[in-house]
């Protein structure tokens, strides 16, 4: 019986040491990410990445909502520090520069408090984005995303089996 307990205690340390600090499954619960993420979509965080390396434009992460820490949010790392942003003709330029590549490879929308005007993004802070900018709420409605309330960066979709990839 004693070995019985300490091995449950130990799959449960190790289970909780892996889940809080070096990978857990987050599910997708809306169209925001279309088409790199749909609902339904399970993917893997690695959480401990952003404790060596900054976000780079490109990245998909996890972070804590500004304004709700207790809520999750997945988007696109769009802008860096110290960066400017702007979305003008469903392009996002990058001080003064259109991005381009298959990442960005789709049509921004302009709209909201942080989406209309030119804006320069603060230091410690990233502005993302959805993938389906019809349908995401992101930067261009709420602001910007300090480093600390960033989870992870999500590196796999795994669930459905259809569906499994390497996110880039």
């Amino acid at each position: 019986m004693r070995e019985i307990v300490e091995t449950v205690f130990w799959a449960l340390l190790i289970a909780f040491i892996v889940r809080y600090f070096v990978v857990e499954g987050y599910y997708i619960p809306s169209s925001s990410m279309k088409p790199t993420l749909i609902p339904g979509n399970r993917v893997l965080v690695a959480k401990f990445y952003y404790r060596f390396y900054r976000p780079h434009r490109g990245d998909i992460i996890v972070f804590r909502f500004p304004s709700n820490r207790k809520k999750n949010l997945i988007k696109r790392v769009i802008a860096l520090p110290g960066e400017t942003v702007r979305i003008e003709n469903g392009l996002v330029h990058i001080d003064g520069i259109p991005l381009q590549g298959d990442q960005f490879n789709r049509e921004y929308f302009n709209v909201g408090n942080y989406g209309r005007e030119e804006q320069v993004i603060p230091e410690n802070s990233y502005f993302v984005l959805g993938d389906n900018s019809h349908n995401s709420d992101d930067s261009r409605f709420w602001g910007y995303v300090p480093f600390k309330n960033i989870l992870g960066r999500a590196f796999l979709v795994y669930w459905p089996p259809r569906s499994i990839q390497i996110l880039r």
